[in-house]
């Protein structure tokens, strides 16, 4: 893609079909990690779309390009991919009706990103596809952990710098994502933690008081103490720094799963 630097990929968890299988099609879920745009957690790549494919979905986690690649290089990946999975769709068994892109803290700015510009024109000029054929792009869902949204008063201005560069001045009041919210927009569950001191919660609020706003469907969940970067929040993604084990956010992951059961 242009502007996407090398190393750019998507490694994919798909589950083999089995005549011994009910299921037939999946939901798949594409993971986006997060990292300020600068660099990319393992704590919220892999592991996360491994829980997901204990659940019975497909996941991909997508190695998007990150500083000095600028925008809107990790959102064409994210389109890329998108369009490669309805292209796949048939032969690897996803349900096209739910395909879901998720992100966690800048990976859920990336994630919401696309959730508001898929339709955009040019996203399809880059992938060479017609306007009429945009509707292939359309993401069905949104998961959102801790993510960034904003960039106002409660921005992680790091992001916006990493994502942005030398367009910020041009670009970063369309980056504040609680004012791109529309009629296109895919419904959403989203976590939060009250005493995040990296990504404020109101980063969440402002995004789900928008969804609520223009009647979007949105699950959200604020939890009351944790601090940034939980992923599940157990000792599986503990750093070796510690401080990621929060009892009370780890409901989120099962919470996630009722909730893709209902799309």
């Amino acid at each position: 893609m242009a502007g996407s630097l090398p190393g750019a990929c998507i490694k994919t968890y798909i589950i083999e079909d089995s005549p011994e299988f009910k299921i037939k099609k999946r939901p798949i879920v594409i993971v986006c990690p997060g990292g300020g745009y600068c660099y990319l957690s393992d704590r919220e790549g892999e592991i996360l779309a491994l829980q997901y494919v204990a659940m019975g979905c497909h996941a991909v986690v997508l190695h998007y390009s990150i500083a000095p690649a600028v925008y809107p290089a990790a959102l064409l990946e994210l389109a890329s991919a998108v369009k490669l999975l309805r292209e796949k769709a048939e032969e690897w068994h996803i349900d096209k009706d739910k395909i879901i892109v998720e992100g966690s803290s800048a990976g859920g700015h990336l994630a919401a990103s696309y959730g508001m510009f898929w339709k955009e024109a040019f996203i399809a000029e880059e992938l060479g596809l017609k306007a009429s054929d945009r509707e292939m792009l359309r993401p069905n869902a949104m998961i959102l952990n801790y993510p960034v949204i904003t960039s106002g008063e409660f921005a992680h201005r790091d992001s916006f710098v990493n994502l942005l560069g030398g367009r910020y001045e041009e670009l970063v009041e369309k980056m504040s994502l609680e004012k791109q919210v529309n009629q296109d927009t895919p419904q959403a569950f989203i976590w939060h933690t009250y005493t995040d001191g990296c990504v404020p919660v109101e980063n969440s609020l402002l995004l789900a008081g928008a969804m609520k706003k223009a009647g979007i469907p949105v699950e959200f969940h604020m939890y009351p103490q944790g601090g940034h970067g939980l992923s599940l929040a157990n000792e599986l993604t503990e750093s070796p720094e510690g401080h990621e084990i929060e009892v009370c956010c780890q409901s989120w992951i099962s919470l996630v799963r009722t909730w893709i059961l209902g799309l």
